[in-house]
């Protein structure tokens, strides 16, 4: 049986949890307030501080699932996200349109990625 490591763990959710060489990470949200393309940079930077935690980084991300409040910003969240993702290691990628938990979110980031 595998261990389980949870990284940033609280009362609700944890940050990361590995297993199995499989980082799995919570969603990560922006700043209300900031507008799609700057809560999606934020987003982005907490995704690199967590796998750089867990002992890995965006290269290694196998999939990622972008949700937006509006989905007509994607292309303000793409933006942001082509300058982020390093060509030819691009994972898989889904976006959708949901309501957020806070109206104020505007982006919703989920990445899973292998260990190094």
């Amino acid at each position: 049986m595998s261990d389980i490591t949870r990284i940033e763990t609280g009362p609700r959710l944890s940050e990361a949890v590995i297993h199995n060489g499989i980082v799995y990470l919570a969603g990560q949200i922006g700043n209300p307030g900031d507008s799609v393309a700057d809560q999606t940079r934020t987003c982005l930077a907490e995704v690199d501080r967590v796998l750089a935690l867990a002992g890995t980084d965006k290269t290694r991300i196998l999939t990622a699932q972008v949700w937006l409040a509006d989905v007509s910003t994607a292309a303000e969240m793409n933006a942001a996200w082509d300058e982020w993702v390093p060509q030819g290691h691009t994972p898989a990628r889904a976006t959708g349109e949901a309501k957020l938990v806070n109206p104020d979110y505007l982006i919703e980031i989920i990445v899973t990625a292998a260990l190094k």
